[in-house]
């Protein structure tokens, strides 16, 4: 079981498909609450270090700490019980769509939980009401926006009432204003319930929002090339490649 103050320890990490290494030598922290953003450029293995945070995929080497517990040599038992305090959220929001709302967010808990049925269906529309879907329980994905599918698929993710949440590319395909409700949704939970948010996006405008931790990986060097909150990244830029991606050609200079 994950404690209440987790905090990951990412040490001497590679990730790597095959002889293709994509990230080398990573050492980085998510502290308890953090909205930690994974940035970078198009290939420079986002979305794969999430993969290997999240159990999808090894390592080729290094180590993930949590709570003490190295979650890529722990056993599969182990990485499923860590994995059971931990939400995901998919780009498409990867929900069933010959299911319901309801059924979707179900699943986990009557595979996971000994709660009745009525206890379930309470926890549902609870879960619904917080990601703003009250009342959308018998509605199927292809019934509802883009928009309300990410926030049916975090509300699935938070189920479990999980200490972390993954995120991969959340705005992606959403219009402005969905973007930015999912940003604010992102925000109320963590400040409400405490919840980790661990991020992997390129939009701007949800890094300055909503991150508070980050790191920038480079697809270059195949390394972490700084750390910080991402504001503060801003105002004191360790070089120019982060200058250049958090300004986008110093376009968006003056958003911190």
């Amino acid at each position: 079981m994950i404690a209440k103050n987790v905090k990951i320890d990412v040490k001497d990490l590679t990730v790597a498909y095959g002889s293709n290494i994509l990230l080398k030598n990573a050492d980085f922290t998510v502290n308890k609450g953090d909205v930690f953003i994974i940035m970078g450029g198009s290939g420079s293995g986002k979305s794969s270090l999430l993969r290997v945070m999240t159990g999808l995929m090894p390592p080729a080497s290094g180590k993930i700490m949590i709570d003490g517990i190295d979650f890529v040599s722990a056993s599969s038992e182990k990485q499923k019980e860590i994995m059971q305090k931990c939400g995901i959220l998919y780009q498409s929001g990867a929900l069933f769509s010959s299911m319901t709302l309801a059924e979707n967010i179900a699943m986990p808990l009557q595979q996971y939980t000994d709660y009745s049925e009525a206890t379930i269906q309470d926890l549902v529309s609870l879960k619904l009401a917080l990601v703003g879907l009250a009342g959308f329980e018998e509605y199927y994905p292809s019934e509802i926006s883009g928009g309300m599918k990410k926030r049916a698929g975090l509300a699935r993710a938070l189920a479990l009432d999980p200490d972390v949440v993954y995120f991969d590319e959340p705005s992606a395909g959403l219009d402005p204003v969905s973007s930015k409700l999912l940003d604010n949704l992102i925000i109320d939970i963590n400040q409400s319930l405490g919840t980790t948010m661990i991020i992997v996006t390129h939009e701007l405008a949800s890094i300055f929002d909503i991150g508070t931790n980050s790191i920038y990986l480079d697809g270059n060097t195949k390394s972490i090339l700084a750390r910080g909150n991402p504001s503060e990244l801003l105002k004191n830029p360790p070089n120019e490649t982060i200058y250049n991606f958090l300004t986008r050609g110093k376009e968006n200079a003056k958003r911190a």
